[in-house]
This record gives C-alpha cells, sequence and structure tokens, in this order.
C-alpha cells in the first residue's frame, strides 16, 4: 500500500514523496512471538538449573541422588523422549509432502511416547515420596521436585497441545494455520527435547556419579 504525503518547506513550497508500507509475510508475528516466548522459558529454566547447582548438595542429612536415582529408569525415560523427537520429525516431513494420514499418525506416536515419558516421571516421584523424600524434606530436594516437575508440566502442556493440534488436522486438514501451528509445536517439543538431556546431565547422571 502507498501514499502520497504532502510537507511544507521554509517557503511553504509542499514537496510531494511517496510512502510505501513494506509487505510482511504470512504468519511472522507469529513465529516471533512464538520465539520470544521460547526465549523466556529458557529464562526460567536457567534460573531453575542455577537454582539446583547451588541447593543440589544441601541434603539435611536426608538421602542424596546415589540413594534416589534409578540411572535405568532414567535413560529409559530419556529414551522416550528422544523417541518423540523422532517420530515429530518425521510428522513435519510428512506435512511437506502434504500426506495427512501419516502426518495424524505420527503425531499419535508422539503422543504415546509423550504419555510414556510422563507415566514414568510420575511413577519416579510416587516411588520417591513413599520413600520418604519429599520436596520439603531438603534444599536438594525441593530444587529437584520444581526442576523437574516444572519439565514434566511443560511436557504435559505439549501433549494437550498435540491432541488440540490433531483434532484440528483432522477437521480442517493441512491448511496454512495447522502448519503454521504445527512447527510452533514441533520448536516447543524439541526445546523440551534439548532441556531434558540437560536435567539428565546435570540431575541423574553427575548426581549418581558425583
Amino acid at each position: 500500500m502507498s501514499s502520497v504525503t504532502a510537507t511544507a518547506t521554509s517557503k511553504d513550497a509542499p514537496v510531494f514523496y511517496v510512502t510505501e508500507e513494506h509487505a510482511h509475510a504470512e504468519g511472522g508475528s507469529t513465529y516471533l512471538g512464538f520465539w520470544l516466548y521460547l526465549m523466556s522459558d529458557c529464562l526460567i529454566f536457567a534460573a531453575l538449573f542455577a537454582t539446583y547447582g547451588v541447593l543440589g548438595h544441601n541434603y539435611a542429612a536426608g538421602p542424596s541422588p546415589k540413594d534416589l536415582f534409578d540411572l535405568k529408569l532414567v535413560a529409559m525415560n530419556t529414551s522416550m523422549l528422544l523417541l518423540s523427537s523422532i517420530t515429530y520429525g518425521f510428522s513435519m516431513l510428512a506435512m511437506q509432502l502434504g500426506r495427512k494420514r501419516q502426518v495424524l499418525g505420527w503425531l499419535a506416536l508422539t503422543g504415546l511416547f509423550g504419555l510414556g515419558f510422563v507415566s514414568i516421571e510420575l511413577t519416579e516421584f510416587a516411588h520417591m515420596i513413599g520413600e520418604g523424600a519429599m520436596p520439603q524434606r531438603s534444599a536438594f530436594l525441593s530444587a529437584f521436585f520444581t526442576l523437574v516437575g516444572t519439565h514434566g508440566l511443560h511436557v504435559t502442556c505439549g501433549l494437550i497441545w498435540l491432541a488440540t493440534l490433531m483434532t484440528q488436522v483432522s477437521i480442517h486438514g493441512l491448511s496454512t494455520a495447522n502448519r503454521r501451528r504445527l512447527v510452533c509445536l514441533g520448536m516447543f517439543w524439541h526445546f523440551l527435547d534439548v532441556v531434558w538431556i540437560g536435567v539428565f546431565t546435570f540431575v541423574y547422571l553427575m548426581g549418581v556419579l558425583r
């Protein structure tokens, strides 16, 4: 869109110039807003990691990571999340080819892996609480439950978002809006995968080997 604007010079003679409005790509503001959200989430997890780094050694004569963590169980949980990222990647490839049924199939498999991850994490939490390792037991446990629980809450929200998108794709197909939403969810899902790798290394692996 262009418009002609007049302005006055020192001699009151109007000078005309043309102003043009630059075109913006469809969905550009959505991607920008979502990237800003991810950056804010990065700050949240950075603060939680820093808190755990400070408080993670304060056991208050209670259980330590060696007493609580089962690396085999955590490794299986990690594989669930890694596999879910792979299946989501396949859904994005199917989306590029316009194959709706394949997209829905890969998304469903991603959801199953995500549910498996959350189920194992809840089982771990229930076992720890049953052993008396509750968040209020020590600063270490408070920081642990806050960090890991926040990540688990994000995965749960991602699963709800995933189910909603599957419904929209089933009804409206691979429209431009749905493709954009799938890309945003993919960025969110892979972001959670990267955060979990940090949790597995910094909290579980280093906690047991320390």
